[in-house]
């Protein structure tokens, strides 16, 4: 794959980009690229580096999300942002439209989930099931219009899925163009975005934040582009 990544912030410590929809973060069984390992040929060849290159990977998004991310240079970094993460000091914000609208307005959501690794379908759990994780987030429902919702969503935990799983259960909704939870009508990318992203940094502890937006001019983004272009 021929690729440059869109690069938003990057020095000796760190590197913030935006990932593109429908790309796995990691190497998985399907054997497609990867944006761990593209980054690092990247590096590799603008860099002019010799051996491997060492890139850390602190968080993940689901292959159909795309958004912010950031990524460790070195293993002092890796280690200091994923304990960040641990500790929750590390604040990660999504952007979703849904169709319909949910049950409140603004929530706390808190349930357990369970992943089926043979169909790498998420599904709502009771806390004694195998394998079960607390899953929690916060929302608020931004906009209403044309029979869709413009949501903001909180990261308390890092599920596999959870945004989407746990929107689907909200009054039927289903985040727009999520065929595997129950969206059959829309195709195109789904509509869930990692918006903003913010931690200290790893070696002067200065807090940074980090913003990017969906494109506006796509659908369904289209349809809240006022609401939108206020986040920034």
């Amino acid at each position: 794959m021929d690729f440059t990544p869109d690069i938003v912030y990057e020095d000796n410590h760190l590197l913030v980009i935006i990932k593109p929809h429908n790309i796995g973060v990691q190497e998985d069984e399907s054997k497609d690229d990867d944006l761990l390992n593209l980054l690092k040929q990247y590096i590799k060849v603008r860099d002019n580096k010799p051996g491997n290159v060492f890139l850390g990977l602190v968080h993940r998004l689901d292959r159909p999300t795309g958004g912010v991310m950031v990524f460790a240079k070195t293993s002092k970094c890796a280690s200091r942002l994923t304990e960040q993460l641990k500790n929750h000091e590390m604040k990660k914000s999504y952007l979703c439209v849904v169709l319909g609208t949910p049950n409140q307005s603004k929530a706390r959501l808190s349930c357990y989930l369970v992943k089926d690794a043979k169909t790498n379908i998420v599904n709502l759990a009771t806390k004694s099931d195998y394998g079960a994780k607390q899953a929690i987030l916060d929302y608020e429902v931004l906009e209403h219009r044309a029979d869709m919702s413009l949501i903001k969503v909180d990261l308390l935990t890092g599920r596999s899925h959870q945004i989407r799983v746990q929107m689907s259960k909200q009054n039927n909704t289903v985040i727009f163009g999520d065929f595997k939870y129950g969206d059959k009508s829309h195709g195109g990318n789904l509509a869930l975005w990692a918006y903003q992203l913010r931690f200290n940094h790893p070696i002067s502890k200065k807090p940074m934040v980090f913003k990017v937006l969906p494109d506006s001019e796509k659908l369904p983004w289209k349809v809240f582009e006022g609401t939108i272009s206020g986040l920034v």
